[in-house]
């Protein structure tokens, strides 16, 4: 705690609330070590959160102590029992507010009629007649007075003690003192300690809701997107049909073009077959003839047949 902010044990020396003397060193050159080591981010969260548990503690404690004693005060702010006063200065006190009351009533009279002169002189009587009230009822009211000044009250930074309408002197006193200023302090870290731990939980708070928010979105978004790639695909589903039913009708209709030219040309290639068999035959039947005709009107096969009979031709 001395290493982050301050031990509550060297608050309140020497007074009501004195903590003893506190089991951990305190050393300046220690904590401005600390302060320089490349870890005091990473400690002082926990040092920061052990003070505050230790101030609370303090803090409820003395709480409960200035409940009890605004309990105490509340009972002894009971209207306090009229003073004792003797029968005779009852009397007279009866007798003087009687007189005072009847020349009250003659000075009006006496004013109404214009009288101002003899209304004057009986408030001058009145005067008196109230002088000697008030030393009648000096005694009873030095009395009251004491008990007024005797009344306390409850200071509710350290829950000590004072006296009502005391003297400014003493008021500076206390409010300069080590008990006052103490739990000034711890009230102050606790109240700006719950304000940072708020701020973070607000700012962890904001975090998160615009985490969510970015989540919305981007669900939203995927959403979108589904909805986009469905009709998408859906549209490449019916385009994919279209291409398939448009290729299935351009391989039907080539293999009806292929079936037709090979029909085609299977017929022309036996007509041109029987075609040119045809004329081959004829062509070698010619040939056979021309020949045949050759031979038989040939000398050579006429003189061979007449060679008995005729002699040859000697060239």
């Amino acid at each position: 705690m001395y290493m982050v902010r301050f031990c509550p044990h060297d608050l309140f020396v020497n007074t009501k609330s004195d903590l003893g003397v506190c089991p951990k060193i305190h050393d300046p050159k220690l904590k401005e070590s600390f302060e320089k080591s490349m870890r005091h981010d990473q400690y002082v969260p926990k040092f920061e959160a052990e003070l505050a548990y230790f101030c609370e503690k303090l803090v409820s404690d003395l709480d409960k102590k200035v409940r009890r004693g605004r309990e105490r005060l509340d009972q002894e702010m009971e209207p306090p029992p009229a003073l004792p006063i003797s029968a005779e200065k009852s009397e007279q006190l009866s007798v003087l507010e009687e007189k005072i009351k009847n020349l009250l009533e003659q000075v009006e009279t006496l004013g109404e009629a214009g009288k101002v002169d003899e209304a004057e002189a009986l408030m001058r009587k009145v005067d008196v007649l109230n002088i000697e009230k008030s030393i009648l009822m000096k005694p009873l009211n030095d009395k009251l007075m004491q008990a007024q000044e005797k009344k306390m009250a409850l200071c509710d930074i350290c829950g000590s003690f004072l006296i009502a309408n005391d003297a400014a002197e003493r008021t500076v006193s206390h409010v300069i003192g080590k008990q006052h200023i103490g739990y000034g302090m711890v009230r102050d870290f606790l109240a700006e300690y719950k304000a940072e731990k708020d701020k973070a939980k607000e700012e962890q708070r904001s975090i998160r809701e615009k985490e969510a928010e970015e989540r919305r979105k981007q669900k939203d978004e995927n959403e979108k997107r589904g909805r986009v790639d469905s009709s998408y695909k859906e549209r490449e589903r019916y385009r994919d049909q279209d291409r398939e039913r448009d290729r299935s009708g351009r391989e039907r209709r080539d293999r009806e073009m292929s079936h037709e030219r090979n029909g085609r040309g299977s017929s022309r290639g036996q007509d041109w077959k029987h075609n040119n068999n045809y004329r081959d035959g004829g062509r070698d039947r010619r040939r056979d003839r021309d020949r045949h005709r050759s031979r038989s009107h040939s000398p050579v096969s006429r003189g061979n047949r007449n060679s008995s009979k005729s002699p040859v031709r000697q060239l």
